[in-house]
């Protein structure tokens, strides 16, 4: 499939803002089964724009620094993906969760997609016992590691709710667990908190996820968001396998990966300092359109 991607953030500030530094997070990284093929960012009214390394996490940063006073900014990324990218298949030949764990834990890789960065507790997704005790059902030492991960992110599709009311951008895994509801953020860190309290490598993911309309009814432009969900290191054959706990499936042709990392706060689209005196409104829209044309 190819993608045309449209994300565009807009800040609506309650008083003049003189000055703004921001890390941008919009540009789709490079990652096996997609390829990020032109990409473009623009900001308005005002503002410059460089490039910035990463410090954690794999992520395209762009810095933005606005200086001079704006009410209203915008931020608009436009991107075009190939994503070429088969759904997994669970075989007896896959290595075990057992044998996963070890393999982390022995890894001497010291590149950012290394699994043994992503085994322990991360400042937003930290040990739970009672998520450790949850996700346990499905993660036996012995069992294989894909059919494990696609068991468990089924079992959070179905035995919990999804309620964009329930939880914010900074609730803690253990909240949306207790009340059994959230959003694709809450699920996917719920996810993590059980995979690495059994020693296994997980990474939370960004990005974007193809939304298919109902028969006979036509796409909404905009109505798209940004999607997270997780992927399970599964050994050096299969390396990073993405599962989706919001949809109880695989990580396919219909996931954009955008960016991945310990947790939200590595990764998130925009981040950043504000120097003035009043309230900010924030609003995202997201349109994530197959491509018929050149």
């Amino acid at each position: 499939m190819i993608y045309d991607i449209r994300h565009v953030t807009t800040f609506d500030y309650g008083a003049s803002v003189k000055f703004a530094r921001c890390n941008l997070r919009l540009k789709p990284i490079d990652w096996p089964g997609q390829h990020l093929d032109s990409y473009a960012l623009s900001v308005h009214p005002a503002g410059r724009t460089s490039a910035a390394r990463a410090e954690a996490g794999l992520a395209n940063v762009t810095r933005l620094v606005v200086d001079s006073p704006v009410r209203h900014l915008t931020i608009e990324s436009r991107s075009r993906m190939t994503v070429d990218r088969l759904v997994p298949v669970p075989d007896a030949s896959d290595p075990t969760l057992g044998e996963i764990a070890a393999m982390a834990r022995a890894s001497t890789d010291l590149s950012a997609a290394s699994p043994a960065n992503y085994i322990y507790p991360s400042p937003l997704i930290p040990l739970d016992q009672a998520i450790a005790d949850y996700c346990a059902v499905d993660l036996d030492p012995s069992r294989g590691a894909l059919e494990a991960g696609i068991a468990l992110a089924r079992r959070i599709q179905v035995e919990f709710e999804f309620d964009a009311d329930a939880t914010l951008v900074d609730t803690p895994p253990h909240e949306a667990f207790l009340q059994r509801k959230g959003v694709c953020q809450d699920f996917a860190q719920i996810m993590i908190t059980g995979l690495r309290a059994a020693g296994l490598p997980a990474a939370y993911a960004s990005g974007y996820i193809r939304t298919i309309p109902p028969e006979g009814q036509p796409r909404l432009v905009g109505a798209d968001a940004t999607h997270a969900w997780v992927l399970l290191w599964c050994g050096p054959v299969r390396g990073w396998v993405g599962v989706d706990p919001t949809n109880g499936i695989w990580m396919a042709s219909d996931h954009i990966v955008m960016a991945v990392g310990r947790d939200y706060a590595e990764i998130a689209p925009v981040d950043g300092v504000v120097l003035g005196s009043g309230a900010q409104h924030m609003d995202v829209s997201v349109d994530v359109a197959p491509s018929y044309g050149p």
